[in-house]
């Protein structure tokens, strides 16, 4: 009975990065956790990885370490009515239903109970300033952006730069700060002939100010904190699970940060003593977490950003942690992640996205 949710059932001795490529390709972001004879271990989400990573969880580990053993389930006898009140409290998409030897036998899934009636959690309102730093000039996708700004190359029928900011609008975001500075004038012009339904700011940038400079213009203008993020990145998360991290921690900045598995196509030797081969590891696998381009700030960061000159994030990054303030990553899968900064993942981004 439970073959057509296959996808969602993963074995607990599988590992955290299996675990993550299969999270990936499920609609409801959710799986489950079962022994070999199908027996309900747990559920595993994004959030319970997140958590095993932030405690310095290796990818290697059996995701049974990682899962929440409290998942809510019911027996094969349930009451049909008390169901549907959890699933509507809990906002949950599946229910496991299991005999008494704790096997998975079905599921109850919230589209069915409801006459396909797709009630989602509605996303929480970001109560955040967002700031989308698209002054760069693109170098990376010419011969585009020698007639286009970056942010306004196209992804399907839309430009990323529009992709960007629905991203955000979907957790009642209706105003945005656009930093522009090559081909200002081009970009500004076509948001006013689609006169779109939320509010754009500008901070013009005289010349080119680096990947965070431009904030400087609003500092002492807002208490909020601030979500930066580059115009060719886009970035598949909870906005507002990753503003509720950042508060919890008490992070002056947090990254967001996407794991990248890199292998090596060659064996690699290992030298001492001038030149003695120790050993050769064959085509090895690294995992690493880097630096997507997004980013929250506290807005009592922005007095260290120097008047009208060069000044990166890392930069920013570097002075919080020289002055002893609290420096956070927000850790997403490799998927997660767009980059359509060059022709290679920009090619892969508009397959993915099929806008």
């Amino acid at each position: 009975m439970i073959k057509p949710f296959t996808d969602i059932l993963i074995n607990k001795t599988a590992n955290v990065k299996e675990a993550m490529k299969q999270l990936d390709k499920t609609a409801d972001k959710i799986l489950f956790v079962v022994d070999e004879g199908n027996k309900l271990v747990g559920s595993l989400t994004d959030g319970d990885i997140r958590r095993w990573i932030l405690k310095d969880g290796d990818l290697v580990s059996e995701v049974f370490k990682v899962c929440f053993e409290g998942t809510y389930f019911v027996y094969s006898d349930y009451d049909l009515n008390s169901v549907k009140k959890e699933i509507l409290e809990r906002k949950i998409v599946y229910v496991p239903v299991v005999n008494k030897e704790n096997e998975i036998v079905e599921f109850i899934v919230w589209d069915n109970l409801f006459d396909g009636k797709i009630i989602r959690k509605p996303k929480e309102k970001l109560d955040a300033e967002v700031v989308i730093m698209a002054g760069g000039k693109g170098t990376r996708l010419d011969p585009f952006t020698k007639i286009l700004p970056k942010p306004l190359i196209p992804i399907g029928d839309k430009t990323i730069l529009e992709v960007i900011i629905e991203k955000f609008s979907d957790y009642k975001v209706n105003e945005f700060f656009i930093s522009v500075n090559h081909k200002a004038k081009i970009i500004k012009s076509y948001f006013e002939e689609i006169q779109p339904d939320y509010k754009i700011n500008y901070i013009d940038e005289e010349k080119p100010l680096g990947t965070i400079g431009a904030l400087k213009q609003l500092d002492g203008k807002t208490k909020k904190e601030i979500i930066l993020t580059n115009c060719d990145i886009i970035i598949e998360a909870d906005y507002a699970d990753l503003l509720r991290h950042h508060r919890n921690e008490k992070n002056d900045i947090t990254i967001v940060t996407s794991l990248k598995h890199y292998k090596i196509p060659y064996g690699i030797c290992k030298i001492e003593n001038g030149g003695n081969l120790v050993s050769i590891k064959e085509k090895p696998e690294y995992d690493f977490l880097v630096n997507t381009g997004m980013y929250i700030i506290n807005p009592l960061l922005l007095k260290h950003i120097p008047d009208n000159e060069i000044f990166n994030a890392t930069d920013l990054v570097e002075v919080a942690i020289n002055n002893k303030r609290k420096v956070g990553i927000y850790p997403i899968s490799e998927n997660s992640w767009i980059d359509t900064g060059e022709w290679v993942e920009y090619k892969k981004a508009v397959e993915k996205l099929k806008l």
